[in-house]
Formats: C-alpha cells, sequence, structure tokens
C-alpha cells in the first residue's frame, strides 16, 4: 500500500492549495485554511521557491497559521533544502505560523520512500512557536537532538524510518509534547530500528506531557508491544496506536500480560494479523472499562513460501 490521498487538514484548518500562476481563483482569509503551497516532481514549469515567493506577494502572511509543502521539483533526486532555508528565511513574516507539514505527496508524485529528505529540525529552530510538525518520507532523513518548548505534535511518516532520527527524537526536549506519531517501516526500505533504540521514548522522561504515542507501521510491531506492556510511558497514555504493522497474537498477548490497558481511551491496532481469539480477548479485557478499540483488519495479507516461512507486511511500505 502507498499513499494516494493529499493531507485535508492541519492544525483543525482544512486544506487549501494556493492557485499555480495560470489560475484565478479568489483566496480564503489567511488564517481560515492551512495553505499548501506544491511544484511538481517531474517536469516542474515552477519551482516551489517561486511558488512561495508568489505566495508571500498574495497573501498577508502574518495571519498564516499552518502551511503544507507539498511536492518541490525532483524530490526523488533532490532534499527539501532550499525549501527548508525560503521558510526559515521568511520567518519574520509568518509570527502566527503554528503547524507546518514537510512533503505533502501522493504515490503519483513520489513513493514515500523515494522522498529525499534532510535535516529538518532546523524549521523548529527557525519557528520555535510551531505547535505542529510533521514529515513524509525517510531517505536522508536527519533529527539530530533538539529542545522546543512549544512543540505538542511530532509526526514522522516513512516507509522506513533511520535510527539515527528515532533516537534524535528521543534524546531530544520537548516538555509540551502531547502527540508523537513514528512510521517506523521496514528494513526493505531502511528502518534500522530496535527496541533499545527506543527507550528514551518509551521511558517519557523527556516527554512529560505525552499522552498520545504512536509507533505504528512497523515490521517489529511484536517487538514493539511487548516492550510497552512494562513501559514506565503506558500508564499516563490517553491513547496507543500500534497500528498499520506487522503485530501478531505473540505481540498482542505480551501486551495484555504487561500493565493494566483499562485506563486508555482508545487502542488502535487497525490492519494487524491477530486471530480472532485474541482479538476476542481484547474486546472482552478493554470494552467493559470504554476503551474505544480499532480492530479492523483492513488489508493486512501474508504469503507463505513453499518452506512456510510467512511474510506479513506493513500498511506503507514503498
Amino acid at each position: 500500500m502507498t499513499i494516494g490521498d493529499h493531507l485535508q487538514e492541519l492544525y483543525g484548518l482544512p486544506a487549501f492549495v494556493f492557485p499555480g500562476p495560470d489560475e484565478k481563483r479568489p483566496l480564503p482569509e489567511p488564517d481560515s485554511v492551512a495553505w499548501r503551497i506544491t511544484s511538481d516532481v517531474y517536469d516542474a514549469d515552477e519551482d516551489w521557491e517561486d511558488a512561495f515567493a508568489r505566495f508571500c506577494s498574495a497573501v498577508d502572511t502574518t495571519r498564516v497559521r499552518a502551511l503544507i509543502v507539498g511536492a518541490w521539483q525532483e524530490a526523488y533526486d533532490t532534499d527539501p533544502s532550499a525549501v527548508i532555508e525560503a521558510l526559515v528565511a521568511a520567518r519574520d513574516r509568518l509570527p502566527d505560523l503554528r503547524a507546518l507539514f514537510l512533503g505533502d505527496m501522493v504515490m503519483e508524485e513520489c513513493e514515500i520512500s523515494w522522498i529525499n529528505q534532510t535535516d529538518v529540525t532546523g524549521l523548529l529552530a527557525g519557528f520555535p512557536r510551531l505547535e505542529e510538525f510533521g514529515v513524509r518520507g525517510g531517505s536522508g532523513l536527519r533529527f539530530p537532538a533538539i529542545r522546543h518548548d512549544e512543540l505538542r505534535s511530532l509526526t514522522v511518516q516513512t516507509g522506513g524510518l533511520p535510527v539515527d532520527v528515532v533516537r534524535g527524537i528521543g534524546a531530544s526536549e520537548l516538555p509540551a509534547l502531547v502527540h508523537l506519531d513514528l512510521w517506523l517501516g521496514t528494513s526493505w526500505y531502511g528502518a534500522d530500528c530496535e527496541v533499545p533504540d527506543l527507550e528514551p521514548i518509551l521511558s517519557g522522561t523527556r516527554l512529560p506531557s505525552l499522552r498520545h504515542l504512536a509507533l505504528r507501521n512497523s515490521e517489529i510491531q511484536d517487538d514493539v508491544a511487548a516492550a510497552l506492556a512494562s513501559a514506565p510511558v503506558l500508564a499516563r497514555l490517553d491513547v496507543l496506536d500500534l497500528s498499520m504493522g506487522t503485530l501478531s497474537d505473540e505481540g498482542a498477548v505480551a501486551l495484555l500480560g504487561g500493565q493494566p490497558l483499562t485506563h486508555l481511551k482508545k487502542l488502535d491496532l487497525h490492519h494487524h494479523y491477530l486471530s480472532e481469539p485474541v482479538q476476542q480477548r481484547i474486546r472482552q479485557t478493554l470494552e467493559p472499562a470504554g476503551v474505544e478499540l480499532n480492530l479492523d483488519r483492513d488489508d493486512a495479507d501474508e504469503d507463505e513460501d513453499d518452506d512456510g516461512t510467512v511474510h506479513r507486511y506493513v500498511a506503507v511500505g514503498e
């Protein structure tokens, strides 16, 4: 499975695509939408930076609250360094910016694991009042440890998340962070994280405000679930999301056998490989406590080799 739809909203605001140079459309109020600024990956008539310059001329950017960076030219071969430079250079013109997403591309533009990224922490340093930040694409992605006092939501969507990024996020000081969503991915597309690399996140020491933890789209989902069973951070979560990965009975049983989960408001396990008896056990344990469950199997599928080896797949890989 790949990503087929662009973001529909950001920061609670509906996404609005800033018109191309030849389009004539009325523009909404600057603070009423999340502005999606995009170019073309292939044979772009206008570079992303030029589209952004037109945006800054056409819109009262002092009122803009949310920006979505779509495609930039040759994203399969070019990282967004120039995009980041343009955004940071305009930071004084964006005093109310609170949300930023980098790399909102669908499969027709660039498969998630083809998207080239770079060190994205310059955006967090350049916009210290950001409350939401997201990035898509793991190739070349870097996230050295940083402190950010206002960030409440961090999302990293990849088909394979490099371990150095996991370690950088785990070493970051993010005292206001409520929502953390990491797509760990598969080794086929660059994931090399193991459970010990997640320990700073699972301890929650640097994330005192965390209430929503998503560690998903992972081929090591059973190991992650087993580690969470005794993780200190679990007791203060409202939402636990282990969806989109290869979760099997082994991981689910380990999770159920650890700390109580009845304090959760929601447990999301969709796209799983659980047997019906284990699903029923989850329901019987958590539904009486009012925990909202998502046990949809979706399109989770598995193959078996002639020698009996079973292959299971994450939801988003390429």
